[in-house]
């Protein structure tokens, strides 16, 4: 880290969560502080960059102790994606480096799920998912031969919160917590 861009990003957050705004103003004052976070790919720690041959690796950056919000690195390797999964709160995707594809799906009248219309995230995108408005999705790397990073704000300790992966054609549910690959996190205050 450069010149503290996490930990910036850490307190203006902070204080806009400590105004207890409504999830429309998370979203749009909260996106602004995260676009300005991935603006410039040049302050994330390369130990939070690195890929998993198999699967796409979460790196916890910052989790609030107030449970309020963790700040994540998903690192994709080339063409990995993630289950058809929810959140249970609001998130916020920002894309740092690489091109992903993230999936909204839509529970039917069966149980199943009926995808919707996917797009694509550039370097600079800030994407949301609300169990308010769509929180179901799948998301994966676009690209085929490179590896792609985005940044996830969520409204929790989304390592310890109890979530759902889902079968498409059933509906049917598992319950799953992700927790983190790493066991240590960016000093925020000594970003050398």
């Amino acid at each position: 880290m450069s010149d503290g861009k996490l930990l910036t990003f850490v307190k203006e957050l902070s204080l806009l969560l400590e105004q207890k705004p409504s999830e429309e103003i998370v979203f749009t004052e909260g996106k602004k502080i995260l676009e300005k976070l991935i603006a410039v790919d040049d302050w994330l720690p390369e130990e939070f960059t690195k890929p998993h041959p198999q699967h796409y690796q979460q790196y916890l950056l910052y989790a609030d102790p107030l449970d309020r919000f963790s700040v994540v690195s998903f690192v994709w390797g080339p063409g990995q994606k993630t289950p058809l999964h929810n959140h249970t709160v609001w998130g916020m995707i920002g894309q740092l480096r690489g091109e992903e594809t993230g999936t909204p799906y839509y529970r039917q009248a069966d149980s199943s799920f009926k995808a919707g219309n996917a797009c694509v995230s550039l370097p600079g995108n800030v994407d949301t998912v609300s169990p308010d408005t769509h929180d179901i999705h799948v998301v994966e790397n676009s690209l085929s031969d490179k590896t792609s990073i985005s940044i996830h704000v969520y409204g929790g300790n989304i390592g310890r919160i109890h979530r759902s992966v889902f079968d498409p054609a059933t509906g049917a549910e598992k319950s799953f917590v992700s927790g983190y690959v790493n066991r240590v996190v960016p000093n925020l205050w000594n970003p050398a």
